[in-house]
């Protein structure tokens, strides 16, 4: 997929956590969790500037969303201790530490775009490194406009859905 079918995408994915922040009256979290994903949702594709990484290699497994929320669950934890205001306490939302959600945001965020990817022809190898097999489903190419600006449309409903329902809660 394109810029924006992977914002799309992190739009359908964000929607659900955006509806819990909410409804937990979190909507400071919603706001800075919906803007780390999206400004993540394009992190895999780096591959395209490091030598010697091929596309739709490493940088699109779970393995490296495990290691981006890894990433991020630690920032968590520094942010925990460091800030003041409200991340200071560890329980940010439900219970949930700001290294948790920090791990959720970064895994989420890789995972919504090998979703979209596999959505394509050439699909993911979201086992690498322990499998050289390729998920897809094959619905249309990466360079399909209509699919695209599809995605973008229904990630951009359902965040709104979600906000809506979940302001309402």
């Amino acid at each position: 997929m394109y810029r924006k079918g992977h914002y799309g995408v992190s739009l359908l994915v964000f929607a659900s956590v955006a509806f819990v922040l909410l409804a937990l009256d979190r909507g400071d979290l919603a706001v800075v969790t919906g803007g780390a994903m999206l400004w993540l949702a394009m992190l895999p594709d780096l591959d395209h500037r490091i030598p010697g990484v091929p596309h739709r290699g490493p940088t699109h497994s779970l393995a490296f969303a495990a290691l981006v929320g890894a990433a991020f669950g630690g920032v968590g934890v520094l942010l925990s201790g460091v800030t003041s205001g409200p991340l200071t306490t560890t329980a940010v939302a439900g219970g949930l530490s700001v290294a948790a959600l920090g791990f959720g945001v970064g895994a989420l965020a890789v995972v919504a775009h090998l979703a979209a990817d596999a959505l394509t022809p050439a699909g993911v190898n979201f086992l690498w490194p322990f499998s050289g097999r390729t998920y897809t489903l094959g619905l249309w190419t990466a360079d399909n406009t209509l699919a695209n600006y599809g995605l973008f449309a229904v990630g951009v409903f359902a965040t709104a859905a979600a906000a809506y329902l979940g302001v309402a809660i």
